[in-house]
């Protein structure tokens, strides 16, 4: 038998097993029987809780394909002991289930409780409860913690609370709150969302996977689509509604960032960076893109893709108490779960002899045409079509005003830096350039659809793929590729992103992969990097032509290097 303990973590907010904070192992076995196991690590958890001192906790798991997900419920203000307490459960489970010695499980327990004792913050649980029941926003991390959100948010030192009959619970505020997640698509909609805020007057925020951002204010730079980000942007004092871009990878190492909001979008779901966190099959992923559904309430509003097959089943698995607050997107007026929201008076938002469409109650609103949103590409993208009827739903739940979605959805993508990094596009001596941040083959695929419908004399792509991909990513992502049907075909290396990949791995998998599709050998090129792939493609490119390049890194290089070359 043999059972690996991969990570251990805490848990902050609602999370895919349960609503509570603590800590959760990701633990790998084989030749192991599953109910021992289970049976074991809730024996050995009520042991250890009750010997710590934590009578009203709790354990659970969730069992996988190649392990387990194993957690305890722990006080919110002693998560890094809750992971060591995890630790010894885990310990005791293996030499109970190895018939070994058992870890001196009473005194290791002893221990932690002492620290416990000694380092609990009950000024802060105190203050959390009585938050919750003022119904106030309270954020905590490792340093700070703050009540209200947005012009009403004051942060303190987590060691230096205030004392609860000082606090004046009335001057502490919220303000309207939006999830977005999704495979592909998650920052174009949020960057489109905060648009139409702006048009209808209102400072959002943004958090993203590139920036956390207040109106034109970039807070800073780097991957904000976690807890961190969320909170950083809900303290600013100029946020008057957030859009919080939530990522698989936040959702599962931490949980949601924040317990309720007033709306959530999910743009599609797609296979992608399956094996991760026990999360393997497309149905587990799309199980953990819906726990944002955790942070709404009966009157808030889910927005869902009816074009998408993962999140229509998925979404059979919802509280019945939401099916009332869907609002379904779909390209087309015809798709049955359209036509059935209609017939019932449910919220809809589709597309109607070329314009967008939205609907509730019997209630018909007919907005722009879609050729008149750039980011459409004058229809040619569907994606981004997907992307803009999301946000609409998105935005409609949110009672922002219809000449502002119209506003926002004509200015948006007018200006490359409205959405760095996706479908920016450029002209050069007749040669048509579109940059995108694509890098999966559902996102690869839909660009390569894009594409199709422009025309060009001859058409060159350059791509790559980080080394944490699965072969079969990669191999799925290539042939997606292959359907542009390419003149010329550019792997660039992305030696930042190896992850324990050997540097000549991934070109070798991809040439051959090239070449089982048919792909002649002088059509194959590779480059060291994606700077260098886009100079070879421009230098390869004629007049008449289209060239695709999908940067997944050294994006603003490529940006400036285009555009000392290229006039837009």
């Amino acid at each position: 038998m043999k059972l690996v303990l991969d990570e251990v973590r805490r848990l902050t907010g609602p999370n895919l097993l349960w609503d509570k904070p603590g800590a959760i192992l990701d633990v790998e076995f084989d030749s192991i029987d599953v109910s021992n196991l289970v049976e074991s690590w809730q024996r050995w958890s009520s042991k250890c809780l009750l010997e710590i001192g934590w009578n009203s906790e709790q354990s659970t798991y969730r069992l996988h394909a190649h392990g387990a997900n194993l957690a305890i419920s722990a006080p919110l203000d002693s998560l890094y002991i809750a992971c060591d307490l995890a630790e010894l459960i885990l310990s005791c489970c293996e030499s109970e289930l190895q018939s070994t010695e058992l870890p001196d499980w009473v005194a290791e327990s002893h221990k932690l409780k002492v620290l416990w004792l000694a380092q609990s913050n009950q000024q802060l649980l105190a203050l959390v409860e009585a938050a919750n029941k003022a119904k106030v926003v309270c954020l905590i991390d490792d340093d700070e913690v703050s009540l209200g959100l947005g012009a009403s948010s004051k942060i303190w030192p987590i060691d230096r609370l205030p004392a609860l009959e000082s606090i004046q619970w009335q001057d502490f505020q919220s303000i309207p709150i939006a999830f977005i997640t999704g495979t592909n698509g998650k920052s174009t909609c949020v960057r489109l969302a905060a648009a139409i805020a702006k048009a209808a007057a209102i400072e959002a925020g943004v958090t993203s996977t590139d920036f956390i951002k207040v109106g034109d204010r970039v807070i800073d730079y780097g991957d904000y689509s976690g807890p961190g980000g969320a909170r950083l942007l809900l303290r600013d004092q100029q946020t008057e509604l957030a859009f919080l871009e939530v990522a698989r990878g936040g959702l599962l190492r931490r949980g949601l960032p924040i317990a309720h909001v007033d709306a959530a979008l999910i743009s599609n779901v797609a296979s992608d960076h399956l094996g991760e966190y026990g999360v393997n099959t497309l149905a587990e992923l799309a199980e953990t893109k819906f726990m944002v559904s955790k942070a709404l309430s009966n009157s808030d509003v889910l927005v869902l893709n009816a074009d998408n097959q993962a999140s229509v089943t998925q979404a059979q698995n919802l509280d019945k108490n939401l099916d009332n607050t869907i609002c379904w997107f779909s390209t087309q007026e015809s798709n049955p779960i359209i036509q059935r929201q209609i017939k019932s008076g449910g919220r809809a938002v589709y597309i109607k002899a070329n314009k967008f469409v939205y609907h509730e109650a019997g209630d018909y609103q007919q907005l722009l045409d879609i050729t008149e949103a750039p980011i459409t590409f004058n229809g040619t993208a569907l994606h981004n079509i997907e992307n803009a009827l999301g946000v609409i739903g998105l935005c409609k739940a949110l009672k922002l005003p219809n000449d502002a979605i119209n506003s926002g959805l004509k200015s948006f993508g007018l200006k490359r830096s409205d959405n760095p990094g996706r479908g920016n596009s450029y002209q050069f001596n007749d040669i048509r350039v579109i940059v995108d941040f694509a890098h999966n083959d559902h996102g690869v695929s839909a660009l390569v659809e894009m594409a199709e419908k422009m025309p060009a004399k001859r058409k060159l792509v350059m791509f790559g793929y980080a080394g944490d991909r699965s072969d079969a990513d990669i191999i799925r992502a290539t042939q997606a590729v292959t359907r542009l049907q390419a003149d010329v075909y550019i792997l660039s290396q992305l030696e930042n992103y190896l992850r324990g990949r050997e540097s000549a791995e991934i070109p070798k998998l991809v040439t051959s992969t090239l070449q089982q599709m048919g792909i002649e050998t002088e059509k194959i090129k590779v480059s060291s990097d994606p700077l260098a792939g886009a100079k070879l493609a421009i230098g390869l490119a004629k007049p008449g032509d289209l060239v695709l390049l999908f940067t997944l890194d050294q994006r603003q290089a490529v940006d400036e290097f285009l555009s000392q070359h290229i006039s837009s």
